[in-house]
């Protein structure tokens, strides 16, 4: 990194800290600090919530699976868009009628007090493990920036380091100030992935025509390499642990449970997952809560997964040229890459950009990381002071009085989360590295834990009369213990011991299939008689 890398990636970091401090003049009281007075225009929210979609996971996790394997995670990128459409139509019309600042309040209104807290804790439980998941995957390009390496003790160190700058100014400038600050982000995210692109292609040597790319393409998997056991090389030459077949497969029409991005897979798992994300999960539901009615509150929705789908192709593409790059050329690899992918995109940044657009690239980095990682701050925040902090402190008799007050206890609170989830993160490179998992799919596939018991408890609670306090909580941790079950350290010996087989259940059906054992579970409940 040379000193104009450095000045470029200073002067980003001082403009988000003072957009932050800005805004924070202009809040007032918790309306205006979490849900923007509800006064904001659709296309920010929009951009904003396409930032949040667009996490390090994108920007370093859509490489490796790029290189990797192929273009079919596109796919979930569809489902992902009819999953907001129905959220569009059947659930955010209710939430806006409820006019509450979170949508755990909306729980409180029907099932009582006990339900909406119980709620807001699982959604902060699994916000730790999602978000942290995020920052660690974004940790992992700046340890390899700052120290040219992704050891353990490095990406520790690059953790506390993003969370300490995204608490600060996320701290400050509240709703508004991060959707200003998001759509910066992602319009930076957008620009450097065009630009990586453009110079991944331009670095292939011996220069290649489309045609012969697009050859290499096809081949995918089949690419054989020299007989040289450090690539990672199976005994005939070919990759280990790599997709087979062409690497610009975009569909696989297979009927199968253990794929995670067939047609099955992603139009149907996945848009259930993503109607749970943008339902249940108050990260990205708050960002629709801002938005000035819910007519433009569903056009921003389902624009910001619109928008995705070409960003998420952008660099899955900038791993598949990667992919060409280093089988015509293992030399200009280390091979150790070859064997795990994570960093390929972050150490081709570091190696081959010339300064100056190394600085930007980095940029673009942590806007993705950041835009992700601030959004879940104030989310959790608002959730934390509305549904439980406040109101427990109201029943102690302590209540926090004033909107000077209120204030001032959510910003220590959203400066609590920033220190918890940056915690949390160093817990989640554990999980990874143990998981078996590629960044991506880890990266989403923690966010069930939650999602399944809520997602079960909101269609209980927003299309039938029945439910209670207790079969909301027991329907929470039934979502829980079932996607727990479901996780492949688990479900494999389970299968073998009982089954004499082995099950492996793709991430993308752990949601459903939580959520349809939450329902059943939630459905049990009567609701209390009125006189």
């Amino acid at each position: 990194m040379s000193p104009v890398d450095w000045i470029i990636i200073g002067l980003f970091l001082v403009a988000l800290t003072t957009i932050g401090f800005f805004f924070s003049r202009r809040n007032r009281n918790l309306e205006d600090y979490f849900v923007a007075g509800r006064s904001m225009p659709t296309w920010i929210v929009a951009l904003a919530a396409t930032g949040t979609s667009i996490s390090a996971g994108t920007f370093v996790g859509s490489p490796e699976l790029g290189f990797n394997t192929n273009l079919t995670f596109i796919m979930s990128c569809v489902g992902a868009v009819i999953g907001g459409l129905f959220v569009a139509l059947l659930v955010l019309p209710r939430l806006y009628r409820a006019k509450t600042i979170t949508i755990y309040g909306y729980i409180g209104d029907r099932f009582g007090e006990t339900s909406k807290r119980a709620t807001s804790v699982m959604f902060l439980f699994g916000q730790l493990f999602t978000s942290g998941s995020r920052l660690f995957i974004a940790a992992i390009a700046v340890s390899v920036i700052l120290f040219g390496s992704i050891h353990f003790q490095f990406i520790m160190y690059s953790i506390i380091i993003l969370g300490i700058v995204s608490t600060i100014y996320t701290m400050a400038g509240g709703i508004k100030g991060l959707l200003y600050i998001d759509t910066l982000q992602i319009l930076l995210v957008i620009g450097t992935g065009i630009a990586a692109l453009v110079l991944v292609a331009l670095s292939i040597e011996p220069r290649l025509g489309l045609g012969e790319i697009w050859r290499s393409l096809t081949d995918g998997g089949m690419v054989k390499l020299p007989a040289r056991p450090e690539y990672g090389l199976a005994a005939d030459g070919t990759l280990k642990g790599w997709a087979a077949g062409s690497k610009v497969q975009l569909v696989d029409p297979s009927f199968r449970f253990d794929r995670p991005y067939n047609l099955i897979g992603a139009l149907v798992a996945y848009a259930i997952f993503k109607f749970a994300q943008f339902s249940t999960d108050h990260e990205f539901v708050q960002r629709q809560l801002t938005c000035r009615s819910v007519k433009e509150a569903g056009v921003s929705l389902v624009w910001s997964q619109l928008l995705a789908i070409p960003i998420v192709a952008v660099f899955l593409c900038i791993g598949l040229l990667l992919w060409v790059k280093f089988t015509q050329d293992p030399g200009a690899m280390p091979s150790d890459f070859f064997a795990d992918a994570r960093d390929v995109f972050p150490q081709f940044i570091c190696r081959s950009v010339p300064t100056g657009v190394r600085g930007l690239m980095v940029v673009g980095l942590l806007a993705a990381a950041l835009s992700s990682f601030n959004s879940a701050i104030n989310a959790m925040a608002s959730s934390f002071v509305t549904d439980l902090y406040l109101p427990i402190r109201k029943d102690r008799g302590r209540p926090v009085t004033g909107d000077a007050g209120e204030m001032a206890s959510s910003k220590k609170m959203a400066a609590l989360m920033g220190v918890i989830l940056t915690g949390f993160a160093i817990v989640t490179a554990v999980m990874q590295q143990s998981s078996g998992l590629n960044l991506v799919d880890f990266a989403t596939g923690v966010m069930c834990f939650s999602y399944a018991g809520m997602l079960g408890v909101f269609i209980v609670a927003l299309y039938t009369r029945r439910g209670s306090t207790a079969s909301v909580i027991a329907a929470l941790v039934a979502g829980l213990l079932t996607v727990l079950l479901l996780q492949p350290y688990i479900l494999t010996p389970l299968s073998q011991a009982l089954l004499g087989r082995t099950l492996f259940i793709a991430w993308p059906w752990w949601c459903p299939i939580g959520a349809t054992v939450s329902i059943l579970v939630c459905l049990a409940g009567k609701p209390k008689q009125t006189i």
